[in-house]
C-alpha cells in the first residue's frame, strides 16, 4: 500500500527564492534548518496530483531536502470504496448535517489505514505528518516514539459531530495538530497541541512562474478562448462545496449587461475524489450549449503551466466555494496581480481584504455587482491587484510556510 514519492535531486535550491524574498530571509531560513540537518521526515496524504496538498507537497518536500531535511512523501492507497467514504468523511467535518456514520464505513476506514501501515515502516522516522482525514488513523497501527503531527486542510468551522468524535479518537494522539485557522481549531482538542499555520503558493511553480504574453496567448488559441473579449475564471475541483453552479450564475447575469463575457471553469480530476465525476457531469449539464463557457481539466490537456496562462490571461477571478478550507488558487491569482471576488467564507475572508486586495461577496447578486465593477474600472483593478501580490509576497510563499514548519520542528 503506502506509495512512496522520491524527489531525490528534483527542485529549486533555497537560493533561487532570494531574487524574490531577499537574501536575509534565505539566510534566516538557513540558520533555522541547521539544527535539524538530517532529520527524517515523513509526509502521509492520499494523492498524488489534484488538489491543494499535492501540489504544496510537489514543490515543498524538494525544497525541504535542499534545506537539509531528509524528507520523503508517501501516498495511501485504498479502493473507490474506501475514498467514497474519505469524501463523505470531508463533507461531514465540513459541515453536513445529514451524512450518518455507520458501523460499515469505519471498519472500511481503519482496515484501508491499517493496510497501509502494514507497508511501510514509519518508525524509522524523527517525524511524521499526517495531512488531512483519510490517513489520519495511522497513528494507531504503529508503536509511535517520535512526534507525531496532523495537518487539516479542510474548514472544521462546523462539523458533523459524528463524523469528528469518531475521527477525534485517533486526533488527539497526535504531538500537534496544525489548522489554517484559528476559527477551525476544536475546543476539545488542547490548546497547547494547536498550531496555526496558513498554506502557500510556490512562485517559482510552472503554476505561479512569470510567462511570456505570447506563450500565454498561444495558450488561449489552443483552448479557443478570445483574448480580446473579457474573460472572467474560477479555478477549483469539480465538488458541491466549490460554489460552481453560482459561478455560472453570477457569468450569466454580467453577460446581460456585458454581452461579450466569457467564463473558464478550470479543475482537476482528482484520485481521491470519485464524486468529482459525478459533479464533473452536472457541470457540463448546467452549461448546456453555451459555447462561451469552456470547462478545462486535465482531461484536456490542463496542467499547471496552462492554468498560470488562464490566471493571467483573465480579467476577473471568482472563488464562489461555500465552504473553503483555504483556497490555494485565490492566492495564486492575487499572486499574479489579480483581485479576487470571492465568497466570504473560511481561509477567503483571510486572503482576500475586502476593498482593499479584492472583494468579499455573500451571493451571487453581490458578486455580479463586484465583476462589473471591476469590468468597468480597469485602473482600479490594476491597483487591487498590486496589492493583492504585496499580500501573498508578505505572508502566503512556499519560503515562509518552509519557515513555519522549521520553527515548529525545532520546538518539538
Amino acid at each position: 500500500m503506502l506509495e512512496v514519492r522520491e524527489f531525490t535531486g528534483v527542485g529549486k535550491s533555497l537560493k533561487d527564492y532570494g531574487r524574490i524574498i531577499g537574501e536575509d530571509a534565505v539566510e534566516r531560513i538557513k540558520v533555522k534548518a541547521e539544527r535539524l540537518l538530517g532529520a527524517k521526515f515523513a509526509h502521509v496524504n492520499s494523492t498524488s496530483f489534484g488538489g491543494g496538498v499535492a501540489e504544496i507537497l510537489h514543490n515543498l518536500v524538494p525544497l525541504m531536502r535542499d534545506t537539509g531535511l531528509d524528507a520523503k512523501w508517501f501516498v495511501i492507497r485504498g479502493s473507490d470504496e474506501f475514498f467514497n467514504v474519505t469524501k463523505s468523511f470531508h463533507n461531514a467535518l465540513q459541515g453536513n448535517k445529514d451524512l450518518k456514520l455507520t458501523g460499515e464505513m469505519k471498519n472500511l476506514y481503519l482496515k484501508t489505514n491499517e493496510e497501509n501501515a502494514q507497508k511501510a515502516d514509519l518508525s524509522e522516522f524523527d517525524y511524521v505528518l499526517i495531512h488531512d482525514p483519510q490517513p489520519a488513523a495511522l497513528i494507531d497501527f504503529y508503536e509511535k516514539t517520535q512526534p507525531w503531527i496532523w495537518r487539516c486542510h479542510i474548514d472544521l468551522s462546523d462539523p458533523n459531530r459524528q463524523f469528528w468524535v469518531f475521527l477525534r479518537e485517533y486526533i488527539q494522539r497526535y504531538d500537534r495538530y496544525i489548522f489554517h485557522l484559528p476559527e477551525y481549531v476544536q475546543p476539545d482538542l488542547s490548546s497547547e497541541k494547536t498550531v496555526i499555520m496558513p498554506p502557500s503558493i510556490d512562485p517559482l511553480s510552472e503554476k505561479n512562474m512569470e510567462l511570456k504574453e505570447s506563450e500565454v496567448l498561444k495558450t488561449l488559441e489552443r483552448f479557443d478562448v478570445d483574448p480580446d473579449r473579457p474573460i472572467i475564471i474560477q479555478v477549483a475541483r469539480f465538488d458541491p462545496w466549490k460554489g460552481v453552479f453560482d459561478v455560472i450564475e453570477v457569468y450569466r447575469k454580467v453577460k446581460e449587461k456585458i454581452p461579450e463575457v466569457q467564463l473558464l471553469l478550470v479543475g482537476v480530476m482528482a484520485a481521491d475524489d470519485p464524486e468529482g465525476w459525478v459533479y464533473f457531469e452536472k457541470t457540463l449539464r448546467k452549461i448546456g450549449e453555451d459555447y462561451d463557457v469552456k470547462v478545462l481539466t486535465n482531461l484536456t490537456g490542463v496542467h499547471a503551466r496552462e492554468v498560470n496562462a488562464f490566471q493571467r490571461a483573465s480579467d476577473v477571478v471568482l472563488q464562489m466555494s461555500i465552504r473553503e478550507g483555504f483556497g490555494l488558487t485565490v492566492t495564486e491569482a492575487m499572486w499574479k496581480g489579480k483581485p479576487v471576488v470571492g465568497r466570504a467564507v473560511g481561509g477567503i475572508k483571510f486572503q482576500v481584504v475586502d476593498g482593499e486586495t479584492g472583494f468579499l461577496v455573500n451571493g451571487v447578486e453581490e458578486a455580479v455587482e463586484r465583476v462589473i465593477y471591476l469590468l468597468k474600472h480597469p485602473r482600479e483593478t490594476n491597483l487591487m491587484g498590486m496589492k493583492a501580490r504585496k499580500r501573498v509576497l508578505e505572508k502566503f510563499l512556499i519560503t515562509r510556510h518552509l519557515e513555519r514548519y522549521l520553527d515548529l520542528l525545532n520546538s518539538l
